[in-house]
């Protein structure tokens, strides 16, 4: 029996946050919904005993974003562990990395659905009137139509599932449900949190963060003189960095076009905004200093409420430019590199001027750059992370991680509630020590692919001098050392780390010193079978208007066109998108369901997984049998893969072990 789901449940609104799960003490399952493939519904109150019952017979569970439902019924001692299909991932995976809305409405309206919700649910909602208090008629009309829908569409999809233009999709559809069933456990299993260390981590970033401010001030005082500057202001670093500041906000992202000319774009720069100059403080002669005006009334006494200086803002002193042009004075290469606010101080943005600083030697400026980028980092640190972690940690002392399938363009994990996606890359962030076992003298194990993405862009290209490096365990970052040293730059194994796969992702080597800029240029001499295989995906997308990967699947490119100087449109993502979905969305995915099969009669669980790695909470009675298991699977690794995608893998993949008391303080497994 097909059985077609859906829960209702209480939510709690926390630290300005919803949150939705089972978790919260607060929260409790008020209905839940049944539709069996023979029209028969069933809506469930209060008591749930004939829930298990369905649950038995259903042969698949059908639910719109099912992950959510499952978790409600197992919270709540229901069962259930047979196949699910999810209309909200399948719906997904059909769009092929052309994002559109995946609620139930969005998808129901795509399809030209007829079931619609009741428009007084709405009225509700807005009011956040709780669940439990509408009135029972009204909530069941309306989980009776989330059911019809969820169903009908379910049915829509299943056609074109088996229809010749979406039929080589069945097997990522089945890989993604199967997939969900995995983060749906992970998310219930939960990451235990200790609080003194979360505490630690945040003192040491709220004082770094202090210094980091003190220091930014003083340069901004040396670079604008005494102009006010907010360090949060993108608009006010642009003027730092660029020294200049368009004439009218209004206008100014109109004049500027995709593909204009070098020459073109300068042009409009120097006609459309001013040079900023340094500023000297000197006080308002018209309010002499106060910041506001006397005014006298008839009788001889002041006002009680004095009216607020217009000439100098009521700030008391007013900026006379001096004649030194203020700030960095760094020029804007293209115009993708123009915002809103003038030019663009993102984090990607940033990073390139930093290289042009290291090129021309430009120490102050170096520094200047890397401290506002470290700003920005500690900020997000504070937020996303320390702020996050607090706010989203349940009463059992855990942090339930939830993993999502569906956010990116390529299928890999994003998180949400924090997003621990975002979490820097490497082994250092002092984030990850504040995450412990579950149980005294319990270790934390993390379990990450060596060089995942490049050894799967060596087998997509089949170039045979990568796939000859991941054999022989050639180094190719003391290599990447090497060509800039050579070029007369002398750079150390782990800063060359950043350069060495850069330019597989489509990345040039524009904004590089002139020796990182050589080794960009080399890695196209070096890699010929991947560039080849470039060129390849790029006609591939023009014949037919998407790629393909061994998986089966699928990526959009309706819009692609082909440039005058013969690359393509959307060449970034042709190049990337086929490595990165391959290597952590069904790879990565795949991996951690056969993790979580060979842990199913171990107490030890899966807590987490970020980019290409899993994270497990070990028992201290099962240590040995845990990383024996990891050694089995890098055993079975590509039978598994080869049996599970009919391919043959001629890269060797490896994962490699670390283990200690905490996730950030791991040694590498013997």
């Amino acid at each position: 029996m097909k059985l077609t789901l859906d829960v209702e449940n209480t939510v709690t609104h926390r630290d300005g946050k919803l949150h939705l799960d089972p978790f919260e003490t607060d929260n409790k399952l008020v209905m839940v919904g049944c539709l069996t493939d023979s029209g028969k519904e069933y809506l469930f109150r209060d008591e749930f005993n004939g829930v298990q019952e369905l649950l038995d017979e259903a042969t698949i569970l059908i639910g719109h974003n099912i992950v959510h439902d499952l978790l409600w019924l197992w919270e709540c001692g229901l069962k259930y562990d047979g196949p699910v299909f999810d209309t909200m991932l399948v719906e997904y995976v059909l769009q092929r990395g052309i994002k559109e809305p995946l609620s139930l409405e969005a998808c129901a309206n795509r399809h030209n659905l007829m079931t619609k919700k009741q428009d007084t649910m709405k009225e509700y909602f807005k009011n956040k009137v709780p669940i439990d208090e509408i009135p029972k008629q009204e909530l069941s009309d309306y989980l009776s139509a989330d059911l019809k829908a969820t169903q009908e569409l379910s049915d829509v999809l299943y056609k074109k599932l088996n229809t010749v233009e979406y039929s080589g999709l069945m097997n990522t559809v089945i890989l993604t449900n199967r997939v969900a069933l995995t983060l749906a456990r992970i998310y219930q299993t939960g990451f235990t949190v200790d609080v003194n260390k979360l505490n630690e981590v945040r003192e040491e970033f709220e004082k770094e963060k202090a210094d980091v401010e003190a220091r930014l001030n003083r340069q901004v005082h040396d670079l604008m003189g005494d102009t006010p500057i907010n360090l949060n202001s993108p608009e006010q670093m642009s003027w730092i960095v660029y020294s200049r500041k368009p004439k009218d906000k209004t206008t100014w992202m109109n004049h500027f076009v995709p593909y204009m000319s070098k020459e073109e774009f300068k042009a409009k720069i120097e006609e459309n905004s001013d040079i900023i100059y340094k500023t000297k403080a000197e006080k308002c002669t018209e309010c002499n200093g106060t910041g506001t005006i006397r005014k006298v009334k008839k009788d001889g006494t002041l006002y009680a409420k004095l009216p607020k200086c217009t000439t100098c803002s009521s700030l008391g002193y007013i900026f006379i430019p001096t004649e030194q042009i203020a700030g960095l004075r760094f020029n804007a290469p293209t115009v993708k590199w123009v915002s809103a606010n003038g030019f663009s101080v993102n984090k990607k943005m940033l990073g390139v001027l930093q290289h042009v600083t290291k090129r021309t030697n430009s120490t102050s400026a170096y520094g200047f750059l890397y401290d506002l980028q470290r700003l920005s980092a500690l900020d997000t640190y504070l937020s996303s992370f320390i702020h996050g972690i607090n706010t989203y940690m349940k009463p059992d002392g855990k942090l339930h991680v939830r993993l999502l399938q569906h956010r990116t363009s390529t299928g890999r994990f994003s998180g949400a509630d924090p997003n621990m996606q975002n979490m820097p890359r490497g082994g250092t962030f002092p984030v990850k020590k504040v995450f412990v076992s579950r149980w005294e003298g319990g270790k934390v194990l993390e379990a990450d692919f060596a060089q995942l993405e490049f050894r799967v862009a060596a087998y997509l290209s089949q170039d045979g001098v990568a796939i000859e490096e991941v054999t022989t365990g050639f180094d190719v970052h003391s290599y990447t050392s090497k060509v800039i040293t050579d070029a007369g730059q002398q750079t150390t194994r782990q800063d060359a780390k950043a350069h060495t796969f850069a330019p597989l992702y489509g990345a040039t080597g524009f904004g590089r010193t002139e020796a990182e800029a050589k080794y960009y240029e080399h890695f196209t001499q070096k890699y010929k079978g991947i560039k080849s295989w470039h060129s390849r995906l790029a006609s591939e997308a023009m014949n037919k208007g998407m790629i393909t990967t061994p998986s089966g699947r699928q990526f959009s490119f309706p819009d692609i066109r082909r440039l005058t100087n013969g690359n393509v449109t959307n060449f970034t993502q042709i190049k990337n998108y086929p490595v990165q979905s391959f290597a952590t969305a069904d790879i990565v995915p795949l991996v951690l369901m056969h993790m979580e099969d060979k842990l199913k009669s171990y107490k030890s669980c899966i807590v987490n997984s970020v980019h290409d790695s899993v994270v497990i909470d070990v028992h201290p009675k099962e240590i040995t049998q845990v990383i024996y298991i990891i050694k089995q699977i890098n055993a079975e690794l590509q039978y598994l893969i080869e049996k599970t995608f009919c391919i043959e893998l001629n890269v060797p993949l490896l994962l490699e072990a670390k283990i200690g008391d905490n996730w950030l303080d791991t040694k590498d497994v013997a």
